[in-house]
């Protein structure tokens, strides 16, 4: 297989699809490149337009359910990154996820929570996937989404 495509086979051997770009709620973009980074929006954990589960977590929605969904809108992210650089193979690295829990008030899992955006974006992007990140619990979310996720990636040179 040439490189070309090699983050795609990993998402497929780990039986994966790459979803559509998740439209954007309001006035914004879904990723912008600026100089060698993309920043994406804020991503919900969308599927097929509609989300799966609402709620707070640690109260309607479980931690583990909350973690799935994660891993959800980190794929969204890296569909959100494909759509502005075309090939998911130009990622130098994952420098920064912040993820945001909407969480009930005693709720203090959300690190654990966002595992599930930072092993997904291990698995596809091995080395590269290792990034800073931040986790935040917040009273509510878009749409009453359980979990948001935003990445900045670096992309390779030349």
């Amino acid at each position: 297989m040439s490189a070309a495509g090699a983050v795609e086979a990993r998402l497929a051997g780990l039986g994966l699809t790459l979803p559509e770009v998740v439209p954007p709620l309001a006035a914004y973009q879904p990723a912008v490149v600026s100089g060698a980074y993309v920043y994406t929006a804020g991503q919900l954990p969308m599927v097929e337009g509609k989300l799966p589960v609402t709620g707070k977590v640690g109260a309607e929605v479980t931690a583990e359910e909350a973690k799935d969904l994660a891993r959800v809108c980190a794929l969204n992210a890296l569909a959100a990154v494909k759509s502005v650089i075309g090939d998911l193979d130009r990622i130098a690295r994952v420098v920064k996820v912040t993820g945001f829990v909407a969480s009930a008030s005693d709720f203090t899992g959300q690190p654990g929570v966002l595992n599930g955006a930072s092993e997904l974006l291990g698995e596809v992007l091995g080395d590269k996937g290792v990034h800073a990140r931040s986790a935040v619990g917040v009273a509510v979310l878009p749409l009453d989404a359980p979990v948001e996720v935003e990445i900045l990636v670096e992309l390779v040179q030349g």
